[in-house]
């Protein structure tokens, strides 16, 4: 991580990249709309359908401005 602001990804928020998850992912759709409800309340995250562990939201990735290297599900700035 270089600390500087890199520009997100030419893809809407609620969209994440398919290698974070998978079109074919069996609850895609659960973790897409508890993801959406978290972004439109402005939470930091969720807690996981599957997992109960929390997942930070794209929005709150992409106000922080930098990809921490982690793999998070929702990074908004991976694009390959």
């Amino acid at each position: 991580m270089s600390g500087e602001r890199l520009p997100l990804a030419p893809r809407p928020l609620t969209e994440p990249h398919p290698s974070r998850l998978s079109p074919e992912h069996p609850r895609r759709e659960l973790i897409l709309a508890v993801h959406a409800a978290a972004l439109a309340a402005g939470e930091a995250g969720y807690p996981d359908p599957d997992t109960g562990l929390f997942v930070l939201t794209a929005g709150f990735l992409a106000r922080r401005g930098t990809c921490c290297g982690r793999g998070c599900r929702h990074c908004p700035y991976v694009t390959d």
